[in-house]
């Protein structure tokens, strides 16, 4: 329970005037003899404002706030970092998106992770699914999504369910990873 500093106040004054109608105010506990030593009243306790229990979300997509937190510190203990790269959709690089590479970046190597997120209208997004599907991508609908998701027979890197890179088509936004099941993993925009 929380006292608010006027509620405070006002059971402060209450107590005084109530001491004043009881004649002799008591002696302090710290007077053994009672012999009337005034004290200070002491000070109303303040108490801080509640923190507000909503986190702010930060205003732009960085490669370390469009995935989960935890895993940014399971890449951050292997020792991997980031590198971010345009957003391609289709054939059509997306403004304002961002795409990134997650892996050791000090060594050449294909074992990394992509992740990917981007504003896009919905003429955009037709004419980039469009497209995708002229070029043998799979369309998948589940649950009210669109997925596009590379055809199986040019997947290099497959999540659980056979599924290579693939991009996720929200409202008014497009998210992508290398696998189907990496999607999972992309928080943004968040809630």
């Amino acid at each position: 329970m929380t006292i608010r500093p006027a509620a405070l106040a006002a059971i402060a004054a209450l107590g005084l005037a109530l001491a004043g109608c009881a004649g002799e105010a008591p002696a302090p506990a710290d007077d053994p003899a009672g012999g009337g030593a005034t004290t200070e009243p002491a000070p109303a306790a303040t108490v801080a404002p509640e923190p507000d229990a909503t986190p702010t979300a930060p205003a732009e997509p960085t490669c370390e706030t469009i995935i989960s937190p935890y895993v940014v510190a399971e890449f951050d203990d292997l020792g991997w970092s980031a590198r971010e790269d345009p957003f391609v959709l289709g054939a059509t690089e997306l403004p304002d998106a961002l795409q990134c590479i997650w892996g050791d970046l000090s060594v050449a190597s294909d074992h990394v992770q992509m992740y990917g997120w981007a504003p896009v209208d919905a003429e955009t997004a037709a004419a980039a699914q469009s497209t995708l599907e002229g070029e043998g991508w799979v369309r998948l609908e589940e649950s009210g999504v669109t997925y596009l998701t590379e055809n199986p027979e040019w997947v290099v890197m497959a999540d659980d369910e056979g599924y290579g890179m693939t991009y996720e088509f929200g409202d008014g936004w497009v998210a992508m990873s290398d696998t189907k099941q990496g999607l999972e993993i992309i928080q943004w925009p968040p809630d």
